[in-house]
């Protein structure tokens, strides 16, 4: 029987410098958790949240791995690369939270009380942590959209930033229900308005362009997250404007910290966190406004 298309398994998936790439996230993934499960340990919100990040992040790279070896994403009714480099950034930025959080938390010289052998396995875990996001940071790397080249919307800066986008509105909302006491002012709560809107229209971009539907809208989907980017910036400085006021200043709430407030208990803290991340994605909606004007929305590849 002569075949007509093509050869079955797509070497370049795991030769490339990008399937190179991915098999060693999906090596230093699997050897991550398997150290923290085997002898590492884990415990509380924050070690379940590292271990989610690892099993999550090497479920979907094995998917894509298998994937594109066998040209099973031609099957699917997906922007395959959209999926990839979305997946790429968001992995690359859950990575290194986890890479953070699980030496800071669960990482000690002495060995006493946990034992030696605990300990380096604990080290052992932290140090492929590491290394998972160093090599999910080479695929973002390698995968970015370069000057002149035709490439999908993700891949490029201005899609890239919606992903980190989202990643930092959800680290506010995380502080938020850290009894931020957003709820005390009409203000403030306009602020968590402002969030939760950019944040759900900032993941519904991704959505589109990850599905690959933007062409059966009835409107132009480039142009109208040109302006939905120009809106996100102006909701963002009225937020880091507000915010700041009502939290810090001395006729609301509070300059300085209290000192009988609670370490890891304490709303101004959780405040502070809000105020420094509201700043931040105020920044990544000015960079990718900039970056939006200039692009064309590619959803078939």
């Amino acid at each position: 029987m002569e075949s007509t298309g093509g050869p079955y398994l797509n070497t370049a998936a795991v030769t490339s410098p990008v399937g190179i790439a991915r098999l060693l996230q999906m090596t230093f993934g699997c050897t991550t958790f398997s150290l923290v499960a085997h002898q590492g340990g884990f415990s509380a919100a924050y070690g379940t949240f590292c271990m989610f990040v690892w099993t999550f992040c090497f479920a979907i790279t094995v998917f894509t791995i298998a994937c594109e070896f066998t040209h099973l994403h031609s099957c699917l009714s997906i922007s395959w690369g959209n999926f990839t480099a979305a997946f790429a950034m968001l992995a690359t930025l859950m990575s290194v939270t986890a890479a953070v959080i699980y030496p800071l938390y669960f990482v000690q010289l002495d060995c006493y009380p946990i034992g030696c052998e605990v300990r380096d396995f604990r080290i052992a875990a932290s140090v492929f942590a590491g290394l998972l996001f160093v090599v999910y940071a080479a695929e973002v790397f390698l995968t970015r959209a370069k000057p002149g080249q035709v490439t999908t919307y993700m891949a490029t800066v201005s899609g890239l930033l919606k992903i980190v986008q989202a990643f930092v509105a959800c680290i506010i909302f995380g502080a938020l229900v850290n009894d931020s006491q957003h709820g005390r002012y009409v203000a403030t709560q306009w602020c968590v308005a402002v969030y939760s809107f950019c944040f759900v229209v900032t993941v519904v971009v991704v959505a589109f362009s990850v599905t690959g539907k933007t062409a059966l809208l009835w409107f132009p989907f480039e142009r109208a997250v040109v302006v939905y980017t120009f809106g996100a910036v102006l909701l963002y400085v009225s937020a880091a404007v507000i915010w700041p006021v009502f939290c810090f200043d001395s006729k609301y709430g509070s300059p300085r910290r209290p000192s009988l407030c609670a370490k890891g208990k304490c709303p101004w803290d959780s405040q502070l966190v809000i105020a420094i991340f509201t700043y931040v994605n105020l920044l990544l909606y000015v960079v990718d406004l900039a970056y939006s004007q200039r692009i064309r929305f590619v959803s078939h590849l």
